[in-house]
């Protein structure tokens, strides 16, 4: 009926529709190619209108969005407003599905949000709060700077928890989340092959050749790191494994044929992926997510094999030549080399900062950059050295009081959903999803020690936002149930005509 409708209207003004359709064309390429001008602003009004009013008739359409556009916002980050932060855009998405949630209050189950891992956030944010009043460079205190850092670092990670809390409310919605979060990865594994077999972007060339140079052209010229659609060559890594150690967990214990399929391809093109990005501490990542997993397994059976696997994988890198012909695995392979310059220089900036903050136990402060730093003070070397790592971040900012803060919230995050997974949770392929959230944290983590990655596109909505999933696991548990019995018994019955097809054929 819509459709005779649209036929109608488009014979009665079909002049109209034919320029609207122009415009809103012209509009596309003007965006894609020259970023947001006036003209593609106004022709993307009806857009907006569209966007707007399906988010109110469908209540999970503006999720989906912020899924889609977390994942692929810095990819697109040249074309965008300057003078707009990148996380205002989730930020925003993410503050009107809670007030969507808070006007549908009835249907909205509150209660699931009542958690180990609310309290720990709570208490971050609460810390966070605090540090406005964090005075050590004797500058002032700068309410709209530390805002912005106390977003970045704190208050993001409490709005992922809420909304993936909220809405992810069926095994429907869960197991569509986690396919929609597959082809994202997916499509990130095969841009990166892009890059390395077929070419860059003039944009990602000029970054590439610009600030990207130091540190994503190695070996004079002959080694580049490659970055998909992430920020740089390290998130990208370290995000892919993550990812990679959450799919193939899911694909070892999920019962359902179709979905074992694709979990075990996304899983098999992120490890591959980790390679281009030339990313050391990946390798380091993808072990400390399987070696979390070989303890939640609670099976011989999956940890004898998954155990061997990747301790032959660990052998051929640190002890063995081979592949030693291919440049990214030989930089993988610099990961295990103790005499390391790189890390050497890690090593001594954190000597270097140890001191400085043994006199500033609450940091330098949240809102002291290199922008702002007064050039006669003490600390100005701490506002300008690169910090290297998520956690030599926070503590430079925050002091030794706040990085102890984050350390202690994040282990009752990590080891509240570890719990779920060893003791609350019955049903095996759930508890496999669990344990694949909770491993891809723990390689996080562990990635965030060794690089600024943990508060980056797309890796903080994703894996602080998979955390708290498993919190909320329990309660799908039964629905969950009944829907894999149900896509079981779909599966023996295609399998059963299947047969019963050949069985006719040879007749």
């Amino acid at each position: 009926m819509a459709n005779t409708a649209f036929k109608t209207y488009a014979k009665d003004n079909g002049g109209r529709v034919v320029v609207l359709f122009l415009l809103f064309l012209l509009a596309l390429y003007e965006f894609y190619s020259a970023g947001f001008t006036a003209f593609a602003i106004v022709c993307l009004l009806p857009v907006l209108g569209l966007l707007v009013a399906g988010t109110f008739s469908h209540g999970m359409f503006l999720f989906w969005v912020l899924i889609g556009i977390n994942y692929i916002i810095q990819w697109h980050s040249l074309t965008l407003p300057q003078g707009i932060p990148m996380s205002l855009y989730n930020e925003m998405i993410e503050i009107l599905l809670l007030f969507m949630a808070i006007l549908n209050v009835k249907d909205t189950k509150f209660e699931r949000t009542a958690n180990p891992m609310l309290v720990a956030l709570l208490a971050w944010c609460g810390f966070c709060t605090l540090e406005v009043l964090n005075d050590t460079c004797n500058i002032g205190i700068d309410v709209g700077s530390w805002y912005t850092s106390a977003r970045m670092i704190a208050f993001q990670l409490l709005y992922a928890f809420l909304v993936f809390s909220i809405y992810i409310s069926k095994p429907k919605i869960l197991i569509r989340y986690i396919f929609v979060w597959g082809a994202l990865a997916l499509f990130a594994s095969f841009w990166v092959w892009k890059q390395q077999y077929i070419g860059l972007t003039s944009s990602e060339n000029a970054w590439l050749q610009t600030r990207g140079r130091s540190t994503h052209i190695l070996q004079a010229g002959t080694l580049i790191r490659y970055f998909s659609i992430y920020s740089d060559a390290a998130n990208f890594g370290i995000g892919i494994a993550s990812t990679a150690v959450a799919f193939l967990i899911f694909a070892i214990t999920s019962k359902i044929k179709r979905h074992k399929i694709f979990f075990l391809i996304v899983g098999a093109a992120c490890t591959w992926a980790i390679f281009p990005s030339g990313t050391r501490t990946a390798i380091a990542c993808l072990m400390a997510g399987f070696a979390a997993y070989i303890f939640l397994s609670k099976s011989f059976k999956i940890a004898i094999p998954v155990t061997i696997l990747f301790a032959l994988f660990l052998f051929i890198l640190a002890f063995t030549d081979i592949g030693q012909g291919n440049q990214q695995i030989r930089r993988m392979r610099s990961a295990f080399d103790k005499n390391d310059a790189s890390a050497g220089v890690r090593a001594n900036n954190q000597k270097a900062m140890k001191k400085y903050l043994a006199e500033a136990p609450w940091g330098i402060g949240m809102h002291i950059g290199y922008q702002n730093a007064p050039a006669n003070n003490k600390y100005t070397y701490m506002a300008t050295v690169p910090p290297d790592s998520e956690y030599v971040f926070i503590w430079i900012h925050t002091g030794i009081i706040g990085i102890t803060t984050f350390l202690i919230c994040t282990a009752i995050m990590i080891i509240g959903a570890c719990w779920i997974v060893l003791f609350r949770l019955r049903s095996p392929s759930l508890r496999g999803i669990g344990a694949g959230f909770c491993c891809a944290m723990v390689s996080q983590q562990l990635g965030g020690y060794g690089n600024q990655v943990l508060m980056q596109f797309p890796n903080c909505l994703t894996f602080y936002g998979g955390l708290a999933i498993v919190y909320i696991l329990p309660y799908l548990e039964n629905d969950w149930v009944a829907y894999e019995a149900e896509q079981l018994a779909r599966q023996e019955e295609k399998k059963r005509l299947k047969l019963e097809k050949k069985r006719a054929a040879k007749v």
